[in-house]
């Protein structure tokens, strides 16, 4: 028998379907460098362009969303994976289910709250706003369609609950205080779940204020930093995270500045396979290890995952942060 990187028995590769690269001397030393509080990942694992950073043989987009979690997880710095795909429409507890049952017990998940409560608008599928979303941080929804069914699959493999709320229109930004009291209301309204924490993520930086400090703490929510051209920098996010000391830190690294606060097409066609460190950004990387060793360092865990879009190759990016985490 293998053993995951808490030590405890996994069991042996399969010898069909998606493979695991032959694990790297150099990443399983700097897996072994990173405390347990630690778990670095990716935004997804659907990417064929990983092969050969990953898993063996070229495998279909497909076939990977099935079946690549496992081989996924046996990489030794990937200690997390986000759930992106539940924010364009609920997942069942099933789904959730079926992903927690490819990972070792150690393995943490990001996963996203569906549009459907954290849009203010209701979209066409071009992504034009239509018209006012009733249901915008409707507590009752949130549980329904996603707090109870990623509780009930993922149960202690949650690392973070992800509210990330879509840019809000002028108007509604004119009334922030309306905007802060129903995202209150939401986050009353939510149980906490059996591991991990419930955090908010944001696109507007009028969110970032005292306001949010006091409602997240009254809660017991987590702010996630949100690295994106839309909102300001690592360093000026860092006070929100000093104000609500001590607890978890969540982050999710999107996209890399240069391409602008509208940009992911224009990262997609650049980075093409997802398997080159096109754009690297050493300093939020710096700056983010920092972040991360001092968080781990006090015993709190750390739920980091990072975008293909974010320096062109998610692994690499992953592998780059740890380099900069052991660094002495």
């Amino acid at each position: 028998m293998q053993e995951d990187f808490f030590g405890t028995a996994a069991a042996r590769p399969r010898t069909r379907g998606v493979q695991p690269c032959p694990p790297d001397p150099t990443d399983e030393a700097l897996a072994a460098a990173l405390s347990p509080h630690i778990h670095l990942g990716t935004s997804t694992w659907s990417y064929p362009g990983w092969q050969g950073l990953v898993w063996t043989g070229r495998h279909g987009e497909a076939t990977l969303s099935k079946t690549g979690l496992t081989a996924y997880a046996a990489h030794p710095l990937l200690r997390a994976v986000g759930i992106d795909r539940g924010f364009y429409r609920p997942l069942a507890a099933s789904e959730f289910e079926r992903h927690g049952n490819q990972v070792p017990q150690g393995f943490r998940f990001t996963a996203k709250a569906p549009a459907l409560v954290t849009d203010a608008l209701l979209r066409s599928e071009d992504g034009r706003g239509q018209k006012p979303n009733p249901l915008f941080l409707d507590a009752e929804t949130a549980l329904r369609d996603f707090v109870e069914p990623a509780c009930e699959g993922l149960g202690t493999k949650i690392g973070a609950l992800v509210f990330q709320l879509s840019p809000l229109t002028p108007a509604l930004l004119g009334r922030m205080s309306e905007q802060l009291d129903r995202l209150h209301t939401l986050l009353l309204g939510l149980p906490k779940p059996p591991a991990g924490v419930i955090a908010v993520e944001v696109r507007n930086p009028e969110w970032l204020c005292p306001d949010l400090v006091a409602l997240l703490r009254d809660a017991g929510a987590r702010y996630c930093v949100g690295l994106h051209p839309k909102l300001p920098p690592l360093a000026e996010q860092l006070p929100l995270l000093r104000a609500l000391w001590p607890g978890p830190l969540v982050v999710r690294w999107n996209l890399n500045r240069r391409h602008g606060p509208f940009g992911y097409e224009a990262a997609e066609k650049r980075y093409g396979e997802f398997n080159e460190m096109l754009d690297p950004d050493p300093d939020t990387r710096a700056e983010l290890a920092r972040v991360i060793r001092g968080t781990a360092g006090a015993g709190q865990d750390c739920f980091v995952t990072i975008s293909n879009h974010a320096e062109g190759s998610a692994p690499l990016s992953v592998r780059a942060l740890a380099e900069n985490i052991v660094e002495v």
